[in-house]
């Protein structure tokens, strides 16, 4: 939001510069990101000066030009060739000096130099109204007056002022400040606490004065949906004449970013920037039967906008309409039959209070946001209507003429109260950490415009009720107030006390966050890098998939865009579009994991934990090279294997082990080849390659290696490790090998399992190093080259002992798996 100075200063008539302006406002909760000069001239004529024409002669090779001397106050004359027919001696004219840079009024910019024009140097620039970048006037150049002092900056000459504006990071919660009365209002509050000296006086622009000139054209309202629309206010103006505003006025709105329009569409704006409360201004004429009906439409009712954009209503859409059509989307968009133009006479002007629900859903709908939606969405104050109104039509009176024809017309059914809090001062000393005088935190809400109601000023404890002010529309509980308080009083005043206090607490088992970090330290530790991506998605990437179909996607009532309308059901669509961003921008070898929830329907009834489940996954995802090329390694492509052995690391360090992985049907829709595994008979992890169809929805061409895993699963299993710790073993290892001839169907993990239930005590590993099935075997037969790894805690292992237990093995392999020696 931005906020001028000079139009902040028409409010509150205190001294303090920019810069304190700044800090105070920033150490009250209305943080200025940007202090910005704006200047009524760009350049602000910087370099320009008034001369004085002392010789002018015909150009002894052109014909069109002159060479003059010139007189800038500042030594000797200078020397200038110029090409305006009306340059004579004797003038007081504009003179751009050497370096000077200047915005002429067509956009060009010129930086002016040492020339030489047809032979003859030129040291600088006699200029003409449109070079100097104000008015259109290039007939000739600017003739000043004859009185006017040589060497006087021409800024200085022009009176031209150097504007400030401060940008503010407004917070969702502070509408109230969301115009600059509001500004003016906090900064009157901390200067009377702290600067009283310097504040002279906070004023509102007054309207005692406002008076009705006629009755001639009353307009009649009616409210037929009160809850969306608890209060409206109108007043009409007659024989206006639209026109450009006044300097003033434009210059006001041009401050602040706002483009001036006309003198009534100005007023407004001028109206909603001065005290925040947004105004319509409708053609009189053109609304029919005299009357202002606010109501609901038909569903898919056209309706065409201000910005000749054809829209279907909504039934919840509320509408301000004639007594026979809609004229415009209530707190959101004019229609554009019924806006003001170039040939109106007579104004109707609205002032309301809408309802905040309506108005934010009615905008989200019709993807619309004015600074109008953006205020009542947040909350207007209903209080203010008919002030803004009279204020409003004042203002019309005065830059557009006319007379003001009807009374303030305000239809309040039900007006809205102050809410009314009670303040214990022991609980604002607890929740400052502070005790802060009760006659500064009095002064405070009254500076911020709370109504003291009542005190109880008990020693050492007592309590305050005040009535908030109805433009604070967040502050409802007595902590609210308190925020108050301490934002005036300032945040960097209450000291950092000298003791420190401390809380044991105990973190649940398994810790979700000390798990979440080993895993990270794992993953990037390996070179990963962690992504976080969106919660929403769009619902288009599921068209095509059945393992997360399109029906079970959660999906947004009023989405911002149509690519973010659904939550996602997914973490591996998300991390593929990061792979295509990545890749997008040349940053092919990648190797990224990320932490996220999934969503998705769960039952068509029932409340929302039961129609709707939510989930926590970790994922996985490569592509490109592992390693790229260098002096002393060849570049290693990612595959699955790669993929895989840092998912089994991952599983290990939790103390899952691939034993205790049950084989599960692989998504063939996001994988073309993988493995899907369970883990206690539930769904745990798929990994594999990604699909090409799915890799081309997002034009990505090299593979891409992913893997999901449940993270509730890992979790859990992890508080069943238990990390033990044993003596490093005395005696050696021994290794011996088996070549086994066993079916196709017998696998791996079959004769693991077979061999460590066989030998518990010495045999400490199994592993596989060869697998051959060829012209040699039998059909139906493959074979198996196992290593086994014996070793005795007790004693050195001899060759009677290495041979015991080979035999054991292999008997149990004959009997259980028909297995040969090869």
């Amino acid at each position: 939001m931005t906020i001028s100075y000079s139009w902040l200063k028409d409010y509150i008539n205190a001294e303090v510069s920019v810069d304190e302006v700044s800090r105070i406002l920033t150490a009250i909760g209305l943080e200025v990101e940007a202090v910005e000069k704006v200047e009524a001239i760009k350049g602000g004529l910087q370099g320009v000066v008034v001369g004085h024409v002392l010789t002018c002669e015909q150009h002894p090779d052109a014909e069109r030009l002159h060479v003059t001397t010139v007189d800038v106050g500042s030594g000797e004359p200078l020397q200038i060739v110029c090409g305006a027919p009306n340059v004579a001696a004797g003038q007081k004219v504009p003179v751009a000096t050497i370096g000077t840079q200047l915005y002429f009024s067509n956009g060009e910019e010129v930086k002016i130099k040492k020339s030489k024009l047809r032979g003859v140097e030129s040291f600088g620039m006699i200029c003409a109204e449109d070079e100097l970048g104000f008015g259109s006037s290039h007939a000739g150049i600017m003739v000043l007056p004859a009185d006017t002092k040589v060497g006087t900056p021409m800024a200085e000459f022009l009176k031209l002022e150097s504007e400030f504006v401060f940008e503010i990071g407004l917070t969702p919660n502070r509408i109230d400040a969301a115009s600059h009365i509001g500004v003016a209002r906090d900064l009157a509050a901390y200067l009377a606490v702290y600067f009283p000296e310097k504040l002279k006086k906070l004023s509102r622009p007054s309207v005692e004065n406002f008076k009705v000139d006629n009755t001639s054209n009353t307009y009649r309202i009616k409210i037929e949906n009160s809850e969306a629309c608890p209060r409206y206010s109108g007043v009409t103006v007659s024989g206006v004449k639209v026109a450009p505003s006044p300097e003033w006025l434009q210059k006001k709105l041009n401050a602040i970013g706002v483009r001036p329009i006309n003198n009534i569409v100005d007023v407004t704006n001028f109206v909603l920037h001065e005290i925040g409360q947004p105004l319509h201004a409708f053609d009189a004429d053109k609304i029919d039967g005299k009357t202002v009906v606010v109501k609901t439409c038909a569903e898919g009712a056209a309706f065409k906008t201000l910005d000749e954009v054809e829209r279907k209503l909504s039934s919840q859409d509320l509408m301000i309409c004639s007594a026979t059509k809609p004229m415009c989307i209530a707190g959101v968009f004019g229609g554009v039959d019924s806006g003001v133009s170039d040939g109106t006479v007579n104004v109707f002007i609205e002032s309301a209070y809408f309802n905040p629900v309506w108005i934010r859903k009615a905008a989200k709908r019709h993807m619309l946001s004015t600074d109008a939606s953006f205020r009542y969405e947040r909350g207007a104050d209903p209080n203010i209507t008919a002030y803004a109104l009279k204020r409003a039509a004042m203002l019309m009176k005065e830059v557009a003429g006319g007379q003001i024809s009807s009374e303030v017309i305000d239809v309040y059914p039900q007006p809205i109260a102050k809410k009314v809090i009670t303040l214990y001062y022991p609980n604002i000393w607890a929740s400052i950490g502070k005790c802060i005088d009760k006659e500064v935190i009095k002064k405070i809400l009254i500076g911020l415009e709370f109504n003291v109601e009542s005190e109880n000023g008990r020693t050492g404890s007592g309590n305050l009720t005040v009535s908030v002010p109805t433009y604070r529309v967040e502050v409802t509980r007595e902590c609210d107030v308190v925020e108050e308080v301490l934002r005036i009083y300032d945040y960097n005043n209450v000291e950092i006390p000298q003791h420190v206090n401390s809380t044991l607490s105990y973190s649940p088992k398994p810790d979700n966050e000390h798990i979440t970090n080993l895993t990270a330290d794992l993953l990037s530790g390996s070179g990963f890098n962690e992504i976080m991506c969106l919660s929403l998605t769009s619902s288009k990437r599921y068209d095509s998939l059945t393992t997360y179909p399109a029906e079970k996607l959660v999906m947004l009532q009023n989405p911002n865009s149509v690519e973010l309308n659904a939550m996602r059901q997914t973490l591996l669509i998300g991390g593929i579009e990061a792979i295509a961003y990545n890749i997008n921008h040349r940053q092919n070898n990648l190797k990224l994991y990320e932490f996220g929830n999934v969503y998705c329907k769960a039952a068509p009834t029932g409340g929302v934990t039961e129609r709707f489940a939510e989930e926590r996954r970790l994922s996985i995802l490569m592509s490109g090279q592992e390693h790229e090329k260098s002096w002393n390694i060849a570049a290693m492509p990612s595959n699955f294997y790669t993929l895989r052995k840092f998912v089994e690391q991952l599983c290990q360090r939790f103390g899952i082990s691939l034993d205790q992985l049950q084989v599960a049907e692989l998504p063939l829709d996001i994988f073309t080849d993988g493995i899907a595994c369970k883990l206690a008979g539930k769904p745990f992890l798929e990994m594999g390659v990604v699909s090409g169809r799915l890799r081309n929805t997002l034009d990505v061409k090299q593979e891409i290696y992913a893997a999901e895993i449940r993270w509730n699963a890992l979790l859990q299993h992890s508080s069943k490790l238990k990390v033990t710790y044993s003596e490093l073993p005395k005696y050696p290892e021994v290794t011996r090998d088996l070549a086994l001839l066993v079916d196709t169907k017998t696998t791996f993990a079959q004769l693991r399992e077979a061999a460590v239930k066989a030998e518990k005590k010495l045999l400490k590993n199994v592993s596989l190093f060869d697998v051959y099935e060829g012209d040699k075997i039998p059909a139906g037969k493959k074979s198996y080259a196992l290593s086994f790894t014996l070793q005795d805690h007790e004693r050195t292992m001899n060759d009677q002992d290495i041979e015991c237990t080979m035999k054991n093995l292999l008997s149990v392999f004959e009997k259980n798996f028909g297995a040969q020696l090869r």
